[in-house]
């Protein structure tokens, strides 16, 4: 299972690694030394925008994925990443992690949930995940077709790549 901590640059991409179920620590107020410290520490690949912090973590023996400071499209970074730590780029509803704060989700029922979402969301939705960190609820609501548009433009970028 790849683990990867995420520079302060990337806050978007680390929140896509989540809802895919990448183990991904992130923080604005990471430094480059808590980078790397977290890396070596846990195991965890360093994603990065930084060219001198892609150089360090490398020089340290780490794994370290480089996105170009030109790329602001959030599927070309998830190809890079995939590319470069062998990931697919697939949504499993059964390993997804809080968007916020990285914990594991737990697939909830209706009941378990009915006092936390409104009516409509309850009457509307089957699937909920609950993270017991921050106490967050997640459903597919109107957002979901671009999360799913945006996941399948990454893995028909990763498809191209790989039979190229």
């Amino acid at each position: 299972m790849v683990r990867v901590v995420v520079d302060t640059m990337l806050g978007n991409l680390a929140r896509w690694l989540r809802v895919l179920g990448v183990d991904t620590e992130y923080s604005r107020r990471f430094t480059d030394s808590e980078i790397l410290s977290n890396a070596f520490r846990e195991g965890r690949a360093v994603v990065t925008k930084d060219l001198g912090l892609h150089r360090r973590a490398l020089r340290l023996g780490l794994r370290s994925v480089y996105i170009p400071p030109d790329t602001t499209d959030v599927a070309e970074m998830l190809v890079i990443v995939a590319r470069e730590l062998g990931l697919s780029i697939e949504f499993d509803k059964g390993n997804t992690r809080c968007p916020i704060c990285n914990t594991k989700l737990s697939i909830v029922s209706k009941a378990q949930v009915s006092t936390i979402v409104p009516p409509e969301v309850l009457n509307k939705y089957d699937t909920f995940w609950y993270c017991p960190k921050c106490h967050k609820v997640y459903w597919q609501g109107n957002h979901w077709k671009t999360i799913s548009y945006i996941i399948e433009k990454a893995r028909s970028k990763l498809n191209r790549v790989n039979t190229s």
